[in-house]
């Protein structure tokens, strides 16, 4: 199970992506912020939180890391994940809704 602090930097991250942290903030002007570039930067998070739950699980076995450290690196990842995949059925649902307008 993920931790309320996972989850809080979670939906931290995706609000400095929603509100335009590092370029135009939402809602000002023309925003140089796509959806692509929204999605490529998710991703990327979600890849390190991988990296660092792998290098975390390693030095478990090295004898280098305590158990809880470990635990709470899987949590974020899973936490990281089950967004990716929230979003993945969020998208097909609207293509599939898309797909079933008349022209």
């Amino acid at each position: 199970m993920a931790s309320p602090l996972s989850a809080a930097g979670a939906y931290a991250a995706i609000s400095r992506l929603a509100n335009g942290i590092g370029g135009n903030p939402a809602g000002e002007g023309t925003s140089t912020t796509s959806f692509s570039s929204v999605l490529k930067e998710a991703l990327t998070a979600v890849s390190e939180t991988g990296k660092k739950s792998d290098a975390q699980s390693q030095s478990l076995v090295n004898g280098k890391a305590n158990m809880v450290e470990v635990v709470t690196a899987v949590a974020e990842t899973e936490v990281a994940i089950d967004a990716v995949v929230a979003v993945r059925d969020k998208v097909i649902s609207a293509y599939e809704e898309i797909m079933k307008m008349p022209i």
